[in-house]
C-alpha cells in the first residue's frame, strides 16, 4: 500500500460512466402526516414540546432540546415572516430565467424553524415582510411542498 499523495486526479481509481443508484426516500410517520394535513385539510401543522412548548415546523417526532416524544399537533396558521431570501436568475441547468425566482425562508409566529419556499405576486421583498401561503386547490393537492403554490405578501 503507498502513501504518497496523489497530485494528478486521474491517477486516483475512479469509475468512468454512470453507477445506478435506485432508492426511495419515505417521509416518515411525522412527513406523512404533515403532507396529508396539508392536502386533505390545507393546514400547515407543527408538533409542540409537552416539556418546553415548543413548536416546530416542520414538525418533529423528539424535542431536539430535551427529547421528549412529540405527539400534540399544532395548526400553526398559513401567515409568516420572511426571515431570510434569495433571487435566483439562472436555472439549474445554467441557462437565464426568463423573469427571476424569490425563495425565502418563512417563519411562522410562535415556532420554531421553518419552511424555505417560492415568494409570489411580488417582485421585492425584505427581510420581515408578512406573508401568507398560497394552496393549490384541493383537486390539485398530492400531499407534497408544492401543494403550497408559493406565498405572497400579506395586505
Amino acid at each position: 500500500m503507498s502513501i504518497e499523495k496523489i497530485t494528478n486526479p486521474f491517477d486516483a481509481r475512479h469509475w468512468i460512466g454512470h453507477m445506478e443508484a435506485d432508492y426511495m426516500y419515505t417521509l416518515g410517520v411525522v412527513g406523512e402526516r404533515f403532507f396529508k394535513e396539508l392536502k386533505e385539510n390545507g393546514r400547515i401543522m407543527g408538533t409542540r414540546c409537552p416539556n418546553c412548548s415548543i413548536v416546530y415546523v416542520p414538525p418533529r417526532m423528539y424535542c431536539e432540546r430535551c427529547f421528549a416524544k412529540l405527539e400534540e399537533w399544532i395548526d400553526v396558521g398559513k401567515k409568516g415572516t420572511i426571515h431570510t431570501f434569495t433571487i435566483a436568475t439562472i436555472e439549474k441547468d445554467g441557462k437565464k430565467l426568463e423573469k427571476p425566482v424569490i425563495y425565502a425562508l418563512i417563519k411562522f409566529e410562535g415556532a420554531h424553524g421553518g419552511m424555505i419556499h417560492k415568494i409570489g405576486e411580488t417582485d421585492t421583498v425584505c427581510i420581515g415582510m408578512k406573508v401568507e401561503a398560497v394552496l393549490k386547490s384541493p383537486e390539485e393537492r398530492k400531499a407534497s411542498i408544492n401543494d403550497i403554490a408559493y406565498f405572497r405578501p400579506t395586505k
